[in-house]
């Protein structure tokens, strides 16, 4: 399985969360119609995007890593490539984690 499909099968466990594709075929999965991981097109998917604060600065040390366009990297949002040197798929879960933790109303974060 590849790690795109890996981090949008863990983020689907999360409480509430569901897959929308609100551009064409660029898949995100949400919480409260709220986003909380960019996954991208299967076909051009390049990376993955979430909203970090305490794992941001290692999310920005993976090579290619960068701050989100249109303005969301000032709000704490980090895109990392699907590459081969990622992290450990275990940190991988803990950044989706922290950003669903951030998006998601507080009574869904507690049931983590």
């Amino acid at each position: 399985m590849s790690i795109r499909a890996e981090l949008r099968a863990y983020a689907l466990t999360l409480p509430e969360a569901f897959e929308d594709f609100p551009w064409e075929d660029d898949a995100v999965v949400k919480v409260n119609k709220k986003i909380f991981l960019f996954l991208g097109s299967p076909e051009h998917g390049t990376g993955f995007g979430v909203k970090l604060v305490v794992a941001h600065g290692h999310a920005l040390s993976v090579p290619g890593a960068i701050p989100s366009r249109y303005g969301l990297g000032r709000a704490g949002w980090v895109t990392v490539p699907y590459a081969s040197d990622l992290p450990e798929f275990d940190v991988l879960q803990d950044w989706v984690e922290e950003s669903y933790r951030l998006v998601a109303p507080k009574r869904l974060g507690k049931l983590l």
